[in-house]
């Protein structure tokens, strides 16, 4: 059994993916509003919203518990392509992982969220509630979205 894995939800929204990746890059702040049950806060510790290099923290539930994903660093974004990759280097996921990346990328009606991972160990699970939280957070958007 391998300790590297990768987990990939695609899901099709009605409000178009260009509005969750201008959402993720321009006003990830608001998350916490449009969807409360899964974002809880967001801070900006180094760059400036939506830049290559910035580190921030973000603050969400997994399945019903307070989580921390502390200090992603931005890695790439690439608007044309509607993609951002984020490394985390701190919070709750580094428990159990050694390395998790995240990139999510929107193309037309669709929001694709690709997780790399390192287990520590072949008895750690794979992320199956962390991708329960991104399902709901696509969900919660595309409704805030819809509603308008």
């Amino acid at each position: 059994m391998g300790l590297k894995g990768k987990l990939v939800v695609s899901m099709e929204v009605k409000c178009g993916g260009h509005l969750f990746h201008d959402l993720c890059q321009t006003k990830p702040h608001h998350l916490s509003n449009i969807s409360p049950n899964n974002v809880t806060g967001f801070d900006l510790h180094e760059g400036e919203i939506g830049e290559v290099g910035s580190v921030v923290t973000w603050k969400y539930k997994e399945d019903g518990n307070a989580k921390i994903a502390k200090c992603v660093v931005i890695e790439v974004i690439d608007d044309e392509k509607k993609s951002s990759t984020w490394k985390l280097i701190g919070g709750d996921l580094l428990e159990a992982y050694n390395a998790f990346i995240v990139n999510i990328s929107c193309y037309q009606h669709y929001i694709t969220w690709t997780l790399e991972y390192e287990k520590k160990t072949e008895d750690t699970p794979e992320p199956i509630t962390f991708l329960g939280y991104v399902t709901g957070l696509i969900k919660d958007v595309e409704d805030h979205h819809v509603k308008k």
